[in-house]
């Protein structure tokens, strides 16, 4: 069965998904990038840190730094692959298919995303801006979206998926609590912010 609360934020709904769909409906389709803020812990112990600018609304590419306990690292995100070196090294950089360096958010996918949770019962919060959508969700539905990113959440039972979508239809916010069988559950959060133009994103030199 699919809830359509999410645990980590009980207020009651009282919006109408028809406003959501509509913001979708109208959102622009010109390319632009945004500040990326991604975050994923378990509990309070932080387990990854990612910021950078990435494009939204076309192919997602970008430049981030990613940061965990263990290490650093530069990451250069092209349409065909990821690349990734340690920060303040110059040596090769390590490359993977872009779809095999996917995470848990179907990022390059968020308005379809939005979509799925509200064809599964979501909640609709219009109590402040953006707007807040929220869905219980199983990795099976979100592998409709995106094949990779399910695929890589199917060790989980459910996700309590949430988004936020500003009056310009962009998707500003994502927060998913992951749950498992017999594993702590682990919360990924990407936030979007001071939005500009589109940023040219090639292969870093020497890769």
């Amino acid at each position: 069965m699919l809830s359509a609360c999410s645990s980590s934020l009980p207020a009651p709904p009282n919006g109408d998904p028809q406003v959501v769909r509509d913001r979708l409906a109208a959102a622009g389709d010109i390319p632009y990038s945004a500040a990326l803020k991604a975050v994923t812990q378990s509990g309070t112990e932080r387990l990854q840190l990612m910021e950078g600018r990435v494009n939204l609304n076309a192919p997602f590419t970008g430049r981030t730094t990613d940061m965990t306990e263990q290490y650093t690292e530069d990451v250069v995100i092209t349409r065909q692959k990821v690349y990734r070196r340690a920060t303040g090294t110059h040596g090769p950089w390590q490359e993977f298919p872009a779809s095999a360096a996917k995470g848990g958010i179907p990022t390059d996918r968020l308005p379809a995303y939005v979509r799925l949770m509200l064809d599964h019962s979501a909640s609709v919060h219009q109590d402040s801006e953006p707007v807040r959508v929220s869905a219980r969700l199983t990795p099976e539905d979100i592998e409709s979206v995106d094949r990779a990113v399910g695929r890589n959440l199917r060790p989980a039972t459910t996700i309590d998926a949430e988004a936020w979508i500003d009056d310009e239809g962009r998707v500003v916010r994502v927060r998913q609590k992951i749950h498992f069988a017999s594993a702590p559950d682990i919360e990924g959060t990407i936030t979007f912010t001071d939005f500009k133009d589109a940023v040219p994103i090639k292969a870093p030199v020497g890769s």
